[in-house]
């Protein structure tokens, strides 16, 4: 029997997993479609939301799906927490990926707050030349602190642009390395970074770069998430799959 596994992806991460769990199950890969030209992923791909926890339970049924993954972004709390929902509503196991965020080190110069905009609020009244490295969703909070300089790091274009008077837009996908972040913050004379606490490697480097400048830092803290089993890597979780699907193929079912 081939078992049939719903990732629900987004991440670099989603992608290896569903590249490696592909020799020896049936994957799909779900995608939030917020992106809009996600790369490749190499498995069928399915692009939209399900309409909630109700919605995803319904797919799930629908589907005969025997394992869902939940390899979504540390910040899509709403995603995660319908997931174990629907887990909880048609008894379909679920599994977490579950990236460790980033920890301050000496040198850092963080500022921790618990959403966008606390961070809005943290930028101080003096103007800041400030970059804004949080996804192209939670950039209009800023409109509220108009006196500052943006700069705005986006997969795709911000529409509509901030309305401030100062904002400058790059188009860039990661990942992005410690050197070239250096040059970056220089180029554009940052003194503040404001980022989500991501974790992993592709993005690590504005942190570093940062710390190297003696700029400061304002992070997002990561929400709660759900009370799933779950693993750090991709390797850890294609073993929990692994030991999920081999009992079944012992007992022959």
């Amino acid at each position: 029997m081939t078992h049939r596994i719903l990732i629900l992806g987004g991440t670099t991460e989603a992608r290896q997993l569903a590249g490696k769990l592909a020799v020896r199950a049936s994957v799909t890969l779900s995608l939030a479609g917020r992106t809009e030209s996600p790369v490749a992923q190499g498995v069928p791909v399915r692009s939209g939301g399900f309409g909630g926890a109700e919605g995803l339970a319904a797919y799930l049924r629908e589907t005969g799906n025997d394992l869902m993954i939940d390899a979504t972004h540390p910040y899509a709390a709403r995603i995660s927490a319908n997931a174990a929902q629907a887990a909880r509503l048609t008894g379909v196991p679920i599994l977490a990926l579950r990236r460790p965020g980033w920890e301050p080190v000496e040198g850092d110069r963080w500022t921790l707050v618990d959403t966008t905009g606390e961070a809005v609020q943290a930028l101080s009244p003096a103007l800041r030349r400030v970059f804004l490295a949080l996804g192209r969703q939670e950039v209009a909070a800023f409109e509220a602190a108009p006196r500052h300089h943006y700069l705005i790091r986006s997969v795709d274009p911000v529409e509509p642009k901030l309305a401030v008077p100062d904002a400058s837009y790059l188009l860039a996908r990661g990942p992005f390395g410690e050197a070239e972040e250096r040059a970056l913050l220089e180029k554009h004379r940052i003194d503040v970074v404001v980022s989500k606490n991501s974790g992993g490697a592709a993005t690590y480097g504005k942190i570093a770069a940062a710390r190297a400048l003696g700029i400061d830092v304002v992070m997002v803290r990561r929400p709660d998430l759900p009370e799933v089993p779950s693993a750090e890597t991709v390797d850890e979780l294609a073993a929990m799959v692994d030991h999920f699907i081999e009992p079944a193929a012992e007992r022959g079912v």
